[in-house]
């Protein structure tokens, strides 16, 4: 298959995506060189990556740096409302300020693949805050992460049908779309980068006491050259 709920920011520079699904070696070979990547930064759990592996082929100068953060490590939390949404994800910047540093800094080295599973989330935070942190306008962040829901649909059918092999007992209503931690609402965006800026000011600024330095959020702001 592929890597969906995929799109480049950073002219070029950090590319998010969903995981690799169904990708044999020859596929994510080409799928790596099509977009000049240097380092898959893989945001998901072990029990994730364990399900769908990336199939990277020895000695090809691509770099797989495993940065787990598991969104739900005593379980689903219930998440009812857009705004419940956005107050999760600002729970995940006040706790990993160093995991978001890490997440970023392939970025400033040369083109970098960030993604979770859906490519939605936890990639949707990381790619708010490098788009921020570069001066970009909120609304074209907001725009960034609404555009996931278009993807949705695939995104949640081809999700089912590789957790029901791995844990058939799973309920078949475990990936429905009603859910609200499964959509991507404008409000849960709006509400975290409100609460962001509240908190935390701007983006820049936290990255840099996360632990980036100067020259690397510097580089953020370069386009990769396509030489």
């Amino acid at each position: 298959m592929a890597v969906l709920n995929l799109r480049p920011l950073l002219g070029g520079r950090l590319v998010r995506g969903s995981q690799p699904f169904g990708m044999d070696a020859s596929a994510t070979a080409e799928f790596l060189a099509a977009h000049g990547i240097r380092t898959v930064v893989d945001l998901r759990s072990g029990r994730e990556r364990d399900l769908l592996p990336w199939q990277l082929a020895p000695g090809n100068g691509v770099e797989l740096l495993e940065n787990p953060f598991d969104p739900a490590p005593q379980g689903l939390p219930t998440v009812s409302t857009a705004e419940e949404l956005g107050e999760l994800y600002l729970g995940w910047v006040r706790t990993g300020p160093a995991w978001v540093a890490a997440s970023l800094r392939p970025a400033a080295h040369g083109p970098a693949f960030v993604h979770c599973s859906l490519g939605k989330d936890r990639t949707g935070v990381i790619s708010a805050l490098a788009l921020l942190a570069v001066g970009t306008d909120p609304e074209a962040v907001v725009a960034d992460y609404t555009a996931t829901t278009a993807a949705l649909p695939q995104l949640l059918s081809v999700m089912a049908q590789t957790w029901s092999v791995a844990v058939p007992a799973l309920p078949p209503r475990a990936f429905s779309p009603e859910h609200m931690l499964l959509q991507s609402p404008e409000g849960a965006i709006r509400y975290f980068l409100a609460g962001f800026g509240r908190e935390f000011g701007d983006a820049a600024g936290y990255l840099r006491d996360a632990g980036l330095s100067a020259a690397e959020l510097d580089a953020l702001h370069t386009p990769v050259s396509k030489a």
